[in-house]
């Protein structure tokens, strides 16, 4: 009775065919393939976008989205259904093998891109590896951080977040790289400006036409985005990965991706962790 009472009062009409093209849309927009059983959230985030448009159906905001009536909503829309699970150092045994790949690349600048930024924990965990690498807050590293949802972008491009965050780290490398908020920002905590200017924030889409940096690169991360895609969308963007890689470069996957089953040009070096293999060049 409770759950057929709850579905009476819902705010708006949601019918699977409006879920179906949503679906639809953010596989040719983003890529993203969204289960079966995500109708529920699907609702629940793009109610606020219905909300904040001022439209009373998911069939007229659809109509509007795919008539460009919205201006820059397909933003949001795409925003709305991206999902940012992030922390620092998370999978944490991927960093001290970058660390040892790094120190063997002193003679010359290192180029790192970190392809699914989300609010900036990924990118800044890459630049204190490398800080701690070489012992210096200024190393010979440019790290180009990236992501579809122009919101976390802004988190990341921020640096500033909730002393929680930090919980886990070592108080050393707590004290090291984060600045801790007095007065009015109390509990929040700010990353260094000099780790701040290693990273530098862009949106891209990795479906998109053209992509807005230049190999080739030093170490590519791409962790726990290739989930959302199938097969044939995942070899697409490990297509296009491979030329933007030198000969030595690592690639870093998320603890549940396999690439080895979608591209035939990368070989294990690690766990989930990739290189080129050379016999296929």
């Amino acid at each position: 009775m409770t759950q057929t009472k709850t579905e009476t009062v819902k705010e708006f009409n949601f019918t699977k065919s409006d879920f179906e093209r949503v679906r639809a849309l953010i596989y040719q927009r983003a890529g993203i393939s969204l289960a079966d059983s995500k109708q529920e959230m699907v609702y629940s985030r793009l109610a606020r976008r219905l909300r904040a448009t001022g439209i009373v159906s998911f069939g007229r905001y659809l109509d509007d989205l795919e008539a460009g009536r919205l201006g820059e909503e397909w933003e949001s829309f795409t925003n709305a259904l991206t999902t940012n699970l992030t922390s620092f150092f998370r999978e944490s045994h991927h960093f001290p093998l970058l660390a040892e790949h790094v120190k063997k690349l002193r003679d010359h600048p290192i180029q790192i891109w970190c392809s699914a930024a989300s609010t900036g924990e990924e990118p800044y965990s890459i630049a204190m590896t490398v800080c701690e690498a070489f012992n210096t807050l200024t190393p010979p590293v440019q790290i180009i951080a990236t992501d579809i949802d122009t919101n976390v972008l802004a988190t990341g491009a921020n640096g500033v977040y909730g002393i929680e965050r930090i919980e886990k780290l070592e108080p050393e490398r707590a004290r090291r790289f984060f600045l801790r908020g007095k007065g009015d920002q109390e509990g929040m905590v700010r990353v260094r400006p000099e780790l701040r200017q290693l990273v530098t924030f862009k949106q891209l889409n990795l479906l998109g036409d053209g992509w807005p940096l230049k190999g080739p690169f030093d170490v590519i991360f791409c962790r726990n985005v290739m989930i959302y895609f199938d097969k044939a969308t995942q070899r697409k963007i490990l297509s296009r990965f491979v030329p933007l890689m030198k000969p030595d470069a690592l690639l870093f996957a998320g603890h549940s991706e396999n690439f080895l089953y979608v591209s035939e040009s990368l070989k294990l070096r690690g766990k989930t962790v990739y290189e080129l293999d050379g016999r296929r060049s």
